[in-house]
């Protein structure tokens, strides 16, 4: 449905320029949305969603998928900023913050993942969805790395823009600093009072749109964006746990989504950004789905492989747990974790090594780190930057 552009424009100075700063309507769209054009779309999009969150609570270890499905948003979201990091980058950090990737970039992708965790906590202490939570996931998305001086928590107080070498030939300049708050406080009440009947799936795609429409932060608007979408369904009760990664569809088709946003605001297709969204939603569902299973056959079959070594094969075992819990790690961490003595860690390790499980990745004789990487592979698909 074409309504025209979904909001007005204001003028607004940034460097030195005057520009037309956009300053969008409130939500829910106005006429209503065409339900019945997002039907198929949305039901494909709820059943692959159900799916997902039904097949994790059947996992043994849920912990592991949930764990690494985590982290690999946190990857794909700072990728379609342009950083360079990858999974294996950010699992070396957290092993040990030195490594070979960008150290603000890696940062970035680590914050993602507190910013994350911040939010699910802070929903789970009862602490309502609204712009003060937004603001808290924002400082810890900043608190350090590239944008730490660019007032993390904070909306902004002066005017940004999107694209462009200057705010003159910008491609997009959002609301005035002056309407940031009433932007953002009109987001939060349709996020506390939805209209009547109106999917949760729907809801979190609106208010991905809104959010990036108003950009309220001088930095780090994208990335709390597209948290904003998994945290949503999880608050709304779509998933218990943040098991979705949006961004990998986001990324594969970032023109379209750049476009499709961009279209909402001039033309107030709202129907058509949210087939986009929801086929999104769906695809990148039934892809955990079917990554989870391939990394379970493949766990088992390696615990078969280890179950067969003969007498060690206990202590063998409890080092491939080790592994399948976070999937690159040194021999002081594993002797930690499973409590075992270093020779009998290191023995196992080799042993994991013949069998093809993990191998060493550093080609140092010392201060070794090893990788699970059949789980690794599996894990990056889509991921590469």
């Amino acid at each position: 449905m074409i309504r025209g552009a979904t909001g007005r424009y204001e003028t607004s100075a940034a460097g030195g320029e005057t520009v037309r700063a956009f300053v969008p309507a409130p939500l829910p769209p106005q006429p209503d949305l065409d339900l019945k054009t997002l039907l198929d779309p949305l039901e494909k999009a709820s059943l692959a969603l159900g799916s997902l969150d039904s097949f994790a609570s059947l996992l043994s270890d849920p912990h592991i998928f949930l764990f690494s499905y985590v982290r690999k948003e946190a990857v794909l979201s700072s990728q379609i900023e342009g950083t360079q990091s990858s999974l294996s980058d950010l699992f070396l950090f957290e092993l040990e913050p030195k490594t070979g990737a960008p150290f603000d970039e890696i940062t970035e992708v680590s914050n993602y993942v507190a910013a994350l965790e911040h939010g699910l906590r802070r929903m789970r202490e009862g602490f309502p969805f609204s712009n003060r939570l937004i603001r808290e996931i924002h400082a810890t998305l900043l608190r350090s790395g590239r944008g730490n001086k660019q007032a993390p928590g904070e909306f902004r107080r002066s005017q940004n823009w999107i694209g462009g070498t200057r705010p003159g030939n910008a491609s997009f300049v959002p609301p005035p600093a002056h309407a940031v708050e009433e932007c953002m406080s009109r987001l939060e009440r349709f996020l506390h009072f939805p209209a009547a009947g109106l999917s949760p799936i729907l809801r979190s795609g609106l208010a991905h749109v809104q959010f990036e429409t108003i950009h309220p932060f001088l930095d780090g608007n994208g990335r709390v964006g597209r948290l904003l979408i998994t945290l949503l369904l999880c608050h709304d009760g779509v998933l218990r746990e943040p098991l979705l990664y949006p961004s990998l569809y986001l990324k594969q088709h970032r023109d379209t989504y750049y476009a499709l946003l961009d279209e909402v605001r001039r033309t107030g297709d709202w129907e058509r950004w949210l087939t986009f969204f929801l086929d999104g939603v769906a695809e990148t569902a039934t892809d955990a789905v079917a990554k989870a299973q391939r990394m379970q056959e493949r766990f088992e079959e390696d615990r078969a492989r280890v179950e067969r070594s003969g007498r060690a094969a206990g202590s063998r075992l409890r080092i491939h747990q080790a592994f399948r819990d976070r999937p690159i790690r040194d021999l002081p961490g594993l002797v930690r974790q499973t409590e075992l003595s270093f020779p009998t860690v290191s023995s196992a390790v080799k042993a994991l090594e013949r069998f093809g499980v993990v191998r060493e990745i550093t080609g140092k004789a010392r201060d070794r780190v090893f990788a699970y990487e059949p789980y690794l592979a599996i894990l990056n698909e889509g991921t590469e930057p």
